[in-house]
């Protein structure tokens, strides 16, 4: 008798690579500390250290369908998980910031492929509804588990070893994937797979890149100068071609006519808000938990449970209330609980005692938030839509949440430094210039709050560690405001969008009564 099937062995390997694509997001802003000081990382570095991963993935998920589709999903799948391998390796080995981020970029081309090969494979290999359907609450628990527990096992890798681990370990993790779909995954492909939107595919890549580049630069460059207007009118022209070139495409990656109805374009307006605030955030908690509250690695990575492990409790119980009431009611309710976690937060980073009880107190709040959000969201975007256009709106929905969470780890960034340079400018009136100012916001922002820390340029001035360390508080307030506000903002706004809704779920209804705007 077989121990294992071999279904079983190919919803192991499935499983193994949302590990590792969830470890590779949540695990990396843990070490982000330790970066600044080992590899002399700035606060730009630490931020396109993870941006890089994210955009990378951005521009890989509409192709990797359709690749897959062509020339086979068990043969795709093994390439993308050995290149995961292989990059992985590539960041452990990475001997400066300046090959790290680039290896983060290939890192995450090869993650984002692996990811949506795994549920092509999930759906052809589990034939039968009712074991497909348990073997995606299985591939969705091991997701999360890799976002919620990631922090905790990036600490852990850190404290026991080296930096280098929290991406040395895929190396391993891939070879045994590649042997476990090797031996157990069925090869399949689709006869009339279409043609790549390329020209969708690179026009919008290069916009996004473009946007973050010029929040994250565009200080240093000048917002009004030349080379940094010339990058916000080519991202603005890239954004308008876009838009048309998807309107000409006889198939298009993004079919824009999906957002007249009122519950796709309410759920994605769920998931933009959770990737508007809440996993931004997970970049910036680390230097605040670390500097602000004088946590080690360890302690860091459990105290970021509190902000990860309730969306993995609260998912089931966001679908058991989303059969009873509908998606109206969860998904904003969702994001105003999230922007409520992130109001205690800010009041408690400004609390002189009991200031990290409040704050993981707000984390926890914000976990929750996230988890009654996420399952309705995520149902909601392709459950509203006919089905001959779920995988297109699965898309759509990947991408606004990568593009939200690349654009806000720049945004949430720029509001930390300036949060920080307002704090300098008060207490030091006598400062030379803002330039220098500015440079030593963004290594107060990095982490380096911790020490005195000296002006940059001809100046002799010292920054006391006292003055670095309430600056660096004050910048996390706010961060923390303007992801409670925004979203806010959104949660109201996706709750007019969905428009008037009946008392039942959404995701029960029959697919012609949808609402169109």
């Amino acid at each position: 008798m077989k121990l294992i099937s071999r279904d079983n062995l190919a919803l192991g390997a499935i499983c193994l690579s949302a590990l590792m694509f969830g470890l590779e997001i949540s695990s990396v802003p843990v070490i982000l500390p330790t970066l600044e000081h080992v590899l002399q990382a700035d606060f730009q570095d630490m931020q396109w250290i993870m941006n890089a991963y994210t955009i990378a993935c951005t521009t890989v998920l509409m192709a990797t369908g359709t690749l897959a589709d062509r020339y086979g999903r068990k043969l795709v799948f093994a390439i993308t998980v050995a290149a995961f391998g292989l990059t992985s390796l590539m960041c452990g080995l990475a001997p400066n910031t300046t090959v790290l981020i680039i290896s983060r970029f290939l890192q995450g081309m090869a993650g984002g492929a692996m990811f949506i090969c795994s549920i092509a494979i999930l759906s052809h290999q589990f034939q039968d509804a009712r074991a497909r359907s348990s073997a995606f609450a299985i591939w969705g628990v091991i997701s999360g588990i890799g976002l919620g527990f990631g922090p905790l096992i990036g600490g852990l890798i850190v404290a026991l070893t080296t930096w280098q681990w929290v991406f040395l370990v895929h190396a391993p993790l891939a070879v045994l994937c590649l042997v476990m779909a090797y031996a157990s995954v069925t090869e399949s492909r689709d006869p009339q797979a279409r043609k790549l939107d390329v020209a969708g595919i690179v026009v919008l890549s290069a916009s996004v890149f473009g946007l973050t580049y010029y929040i994250t630069g565009g200080n240093d460059l000048g917002l009004l100068s030349p080379t940094a207007l010339a990058i916000a009118a080519a991202t603005i022209a890239g954004l308008i071609a876009f838009i048309a070139v998807e309107r000409l495409h006889p198939h298009p990656m993004f079919d824009f006519s999906v957002f007249r109805i009122r519950d796709f374009s309410g759920a994605i307006i769920g998931c933009v808000g959770m990737n508007f605030s809440y996993w931004p955030l997970m970049i910036y908690l680390p230097i605040y938990f670390t500097i602000g509250l004088g946590y080690d690695s360890a302690t860091t990575g459990l105290a970021l449970l509190a902000y990860t492990v309730p969306f993995l409790v609260m998912s089931p119980v966001a679908q058991f209330l989303l059969l009873r009431t509908s998606a109206r009611t969860i998904i904003p309710l969702g994001l105003f609980t999230i922007g409520l976690g992130f109001m205690v937060m800010w009041f408690g980073s400004g609390l002189e005692q009991a200031a990290g009880a409040t704050v993981l107190a707000g984390a926890l709040i914000s976990g929750i938030g996230l988890g009654l959000t996420t399952t309705p969201a995520t149902n909601m975007t392709t459950g509203s839509v006919p089905a001959s256009r779920a995988g297109m709106a699965s898309g759509i929905d990947a991408s606004a949440r990568l593009i939200a969470l690349a654009v806000n780890i720049a945004v949430m960034g720029l509001v930390l430094v300036e949060g920080i340079l307002h704090t300098l400018r008060n207490a030091l009136p006598q400062a030379p210039d803002t330039a220098q100012l500015r440079a030593l916001a963004e290594r107060i922002a990095a982490g380096g709050a911790a020490t005195p820390q000296p002006l940059a340029g001809p100046s002799t001035l010292e920054v006391p560690a006292a003055l670095a360390h309430a600056a660096l508080v004050d910048g996390f307030g706010w961060t923390l405001l303007y992801g409670g506000i925004g979203v806010w903002i959104l949660a109201v706004l996706s709750f007019i969008v969905f428009g008037p809704g009946k008392a039942v779920s959404d995701a029960t209804r029959p697919k012609a009564q949808s609402q169109v705007i």
